[in-house]
């Protein structure tokens, strides 16, 4: 038997002083709920979070396959570790499934983000090192964040081609700006503030999908440094989301294939199992039986038969059907 990768939770920090009653199995049980936390802060939107909220450390100790100390130390009487832990996937999915959470693959992202700030009662556009939200954006991020915001140069001519703008940025494509850059996604976060009253306008494109959020805020002072940073940390909780959803994981489909393989070649053997081992779709697999011609798997996927066939083709196979049986041929 063999099953899909682990989820992988690495540098989880702990400290704690070095009294008396220390105990380092109950600083790595803390580190245990650290990196489960952190887990699903990465991977369950965040409407679905607070279900998770009472996981107990007996049931997160039984989803670890394994755990490393990276490193410990002792500093003016406080004991340092940081761990490294492995989450069973399969147990985690069973987990989330058990209370109808869909997860979502945890894949990064690398976005131009260009914040644009409007005051309506002065006319008035902000962008670039003039703008608080442009300069203080990337301050507070947390190691859960999928989204990596890469904000742009400032330069004259964009600051122009905006207020130029400034009357028809609801309709204003930003082509001219966006085209400067070699980034395919990006979020573009219009604030209107109108006295105490403050709409945000965001203009998403990730993966080739585009939407439009609107979103009000009421009794929120920019200018003041707690306001400001709740008010990002808001916007980052709805983007992270946005993204979860194109990558969310309906682990209720668990479309079961035989699929055959040549296993003359072992190098290739290795390699479709190593394959099989790293897709987050893939719930599990076993082989089921093998002759001296080829190996037969039984292999459970979280998607469609099309999309099965997408990622084969990605991963450089073709697919033949015979016998409800998918022999799979790599292409070199």
């Amino acid at each position: 038997n063999s099953y899909a990768k682990t989820l992988l939770v690495n540098d989880i920090e702990i400290s704690s002083p070095f009294e008396i009653n220390f105990n380092k199995n109950e600083i790595i049980d803390e580190g245990f709920i650290k990196a489960f936390n952190q887990l699903i802060l990465s991977t369950v939107q965040s409407k679905d979070q607070i279900s998770l909220e009472n996981t107990s450390i007996s049931q997160i100790k039984s989803m670890i396959d394994t755990f490393s100390i990276k490193e410990e130390k002792f500093i003016d009487q406080i004991y340092y570790l940081k761990l490294n832990v492995s989450f069973n996937k399969k147990q985690i999915f069973d987990l989330l499934e058990s209370k109808n959470i869909f997860p979502a693959l945890p894949v990064k992202k690398n976005l131009l983000f260009i914040p644009v700030f409007v005051d309506q009662n002065k006319n008035q556009v902000l962008i670039f090192s003039e703008d608080k939200l442009f300069n203080n954006w990337n301050l507070n991020n947390k190691k859960y964040h999928l989204l990596n915001y890469v904000l742009p140069t400032e330069d004259l001519e964009d600051f122009n081609l905006i207020k130029s703008n400034l009357k028809n940025l609801e309709n204003y494509n930003f082509k001219e700006i966006l085209n400067k850059y070699n980034i395919d996604d990006y979020i573009i976060m219009i604030v209107f503030k109108s006295n105490q009253k403050i709409r945000v306008l965001n203009k998403i494109s990730l993966n080739q999908k585009k939407n439009l959020k609107n979103f009000n805020f009421n009794d929120f002072n920019l200018n003041n440094d707690d306001d400001l940073f709740k008010f990002i940390d808001s916007l980052k909780l709805v983007y992270e989301d946005f993204w979860k959803s194109q990558n969310e994981i309906n682990t209720s489909i668990k479309l079961s294939l035989n699929i055959s393989i040549d296993n003359t070649n072992n190098i290739k053997i290795h390699n479709f199992e190593k394959i099989l081992s790293e897709l987050d779709l893939i719930y599990n697999f076993n082989i089921y039986k093998f002759d001296n011609k080829n190996n037969f798997y039984k292999v459970i996927f979280n998607g469609t038969p099309d999309k099965f066939l997408d990622v084969m083709r990605n991963k450089n196979y073709n697919v033949e059907i015979k016998n409800k049986v998918w022999i799979l041929h790599d292409k070199s």
